[in-house]
């Protein structure tokens, strides 16, 4: 069993993108999930821009650095 966890903006991780998602969460904003697991087994909902959440699909490897925002593996 997997468990979800918050990550910062200074946390590095890496893993599988497992799915995809977007809402309008506050009625007016449109914002763009991704849903990680990652190397360690856990799994984690991150925010993304909307430009790199077009850029990837579910199976894709992308990482993340302390204080950047994530990327293609």
């Amino acid at each position: 069993m997997s468990k979800s966890q918050e990550m910062g903006r200074d946390d590095a991780w890496e893993g599988i993108v497992a799915h995809r998602s977007r809402g309008m969460l506050d009625g007016s904003n449109m914002y763009h999930f991704l849903e990680v697991r990652l190397v360690g087994g856990a799994s984690v909902k991150v925010r993304v821009s909307r430009r790199f959440w077009k850029t990837v699909a579910v199976g894709d490897r992308i990482a993340k650095q302390p204080n950047a925002d994530p990327y293609k593996a």
